[in-house]
């Protein structure tokens, strides 16, 4: 968080483990927004009740001060609470802001857009196995992320077109060890040259890390 420039308007969304009430009033400080999931341990004071729509899952809307008394030295100023249930995980979670201006549902839906982020990164560590990136500039992260899914959806378009049972992480292995082999890939994959491929593969070239 100290690392971070933080620009006036923007938001930044943090998990609960990020909470540190004086970096977050830094972020206020910059007249930049901030979204973080409350601690359970959270003590405060409620000043004003917001009415919320609980048809969109809000069900709590609060103008909020901190009550432990280093806290609120840290962070003086009122806090927004919200309190939103995910109905489609049976999940509750509680949020603290400092945007007073948007309405509660779009607080949440922020919130939930960084945990879709976190689940795409999670993926990637998962199925494309990128270990370190060639180029570091956001173009070149950009363009390498996308060159590691096509070639993920086009192993699966194969699998699925071809009917070959294998999981997609064997059919990218036994193809990172025979990309100079001059064989149909059904065969490739179904032959029983598979099993000599695998077991030899640290005689042959390889192109990609996989």
């Amino acid at each position: 968080m100290d690392a971070l420039v933080y620009e006036p308007g923007a938001f930044y969304i943090f998990d609960r483990g990020y909470v540190d009430f004086s970096r977050l009033h830094q972020i206020e400080n910059e007249k930049a927004f901030f979204v973080i999931r409350a601690k359970r341990s959270l003590r405060f004071i409620r000043e004003a009740s917001l009415s919320v729509d609980k048809t969109t899952g809000v069900r709590v809307d609060q103008r909020i001060k901190l009550q432990v008394f280093y806290s609120l030295k840290e962070y003086p100023d009122q806090l927004r609470r919200i309190k939103y249930y995910d109905a489609v995980h049976n999940q509750t979670y509680v949020y603290l802001t400092n945007n007073f201006q948007l309405n509660s549902f779009t607080i949440a839906e922020l919130y939930r857009a960084r945990w879709e982020v976190e689940t795409f990164f999670k993926w990637i560590k998962q199925h494309l196995r990128m270990k370190s990136f060639f180029g570091t500039s956001p173009n070149a992260v950009k363009t390498q992320v996308w060159i590691a899914i096509s070639a993920y959806v086009m192993i699966a378009i194969i699998r699925k077109r071809l009917n070959i049972n294998l999981s997609l992480y064997t059919i990218l292995q036994i193809l990172s060890v025979s990309l100079f082999e001059k064989v149909h890939i059904y065969q490739l994959l179904t032959d029983n040259q598979t099993q000599y491929l695998m077991q030899h593969s640290d005689n042959l070239l390889n192109l990609f890390d996989l």
